[in-house]
């Protein structure tokens, strides 16, 4: 790979997909564009970029993009999320929402579905205390393929084995073969969809909680920056943003505040000041309203 073919790609990816790769990860794409290059018939990256410029390789160049996206989860990951969850979260929202009996909960760069399954499975635990109320998962990625393989909630030996309690195993799964799958009550409490969170969200409603983990590590200061922004959008004034472990708002953005007594939990921030552009242009939006209502 030459270095103007690297430069592309990470053009390429930065803009497709947010994937900020430093000068020093040449390694890294040639370790997985590669093998994509020899299974479409291609001896090489320098080959595979060739075809990108060339055009009219759309389902190419979307290829690569999900070759460079990292797509590692496990059940009920770091763990501590999923106590807030139970610890915090839940017993504020129940209580808050007792009058219209509903949460919506969005995890944002879902992969192949373990973190909304283990929210599933964490909800499902509570038994009757949600009996009645109507509760929606949304599941989305960047990659089509993650999401189909969690739509089908199939896992193999090796992925139930990390991080899932061997009461949930037998509880919420069949065996299938050699490989696990989720009960049909499970899978049905997810409802998946593509999603890059690069772009604007706002048609997906709001959300009482949004797990957002462990996918902003890779982009740059400004794009984290945007999304926060549009997270804060939609998200409930009351709700809740869970990050991932290596993850912050601190120093970055002011639509969020941590959670004094919860690592990696964060609030909406009602006390946020304005934004410069927004209180420069207040003065002047008075008064065209003043002036448009003599």
């Amino acid at each position: 790979m030459t270095p103007l073919d690297y430069e592309f790609l990470r053009k390429l990816l930065k803009e497709r997909s947010g994937l900020d790769l430093s000068p020093d990860k040449q390694y890294l794409v040639e370790s997985r564009l590669i093998p994509l290059a020899r299974r479409v018939g291609l001896p090489g990256i320098t080959e595979l970029v060739q075809k990108m410029k060339a055009g009219s390789a759309d389902a190419l160049t979307a290829d690569v993009v999900e070759a460079m996206t990292t797509n590692e989860t496990f059940f009920f990951r770091d763990k501590v999320p999923f106590d807030h969850l139970r610890e915090t979260m839940l017993p504020a929202l129940l209580q808050a929402r007792a009058s219209r009996r509903a949460l919506r909960i969005w995890c944002a760069a879902s992969s192949t579905g373990q973190e909304p399954y283990s929210i599933a499975m964490c909800l499902k635990e509570l038994g009757a205390t949600l009996a009645g109320w109507r509760i929606e998962i949304l599941a989305t990625d960047l990659s089509q393929g993650v999401l189909e393989k969690s739509k089908a909630g199939l896992f193999s030996q090796f992925e139930v084995q990390r991080g899932l309690p061997i009461q949930l195993l037998v509880k919420y799964f069949t065996q299938v073969g050699e490989l696990w799958q989720l009960n049909a009550d499970i899978r049905s409490m997810v409802q998946h969809r593509q999603l890059n969170l690069l772009q604007d969200f706002g048609h997906l409603g709001t959300f009482d909680v949004i797990f957002c983990r462990n996918v902003l590590i890779y982009f740059d200061q400004d794009t984290k920056v945007g999304i926060f922004e549009r997270l804060a959008r939609v998200v409930e004034p009351d709700g809740f943003l869970v990050l991932g472990a290596a993850e912050s708002v601190v120093g970055i953005s002011d639509a969020f505040k941590p959670h004094p007594e919860r690592r990696g939990l964060y609030r909406p921030n009602a006390t946020r000041a304005a934004k410069p552009g927004v209180a420069a242009g207040m003065p002047q939006l008075m008064k065209a309203v003043a002036s448009a209502s003599r």
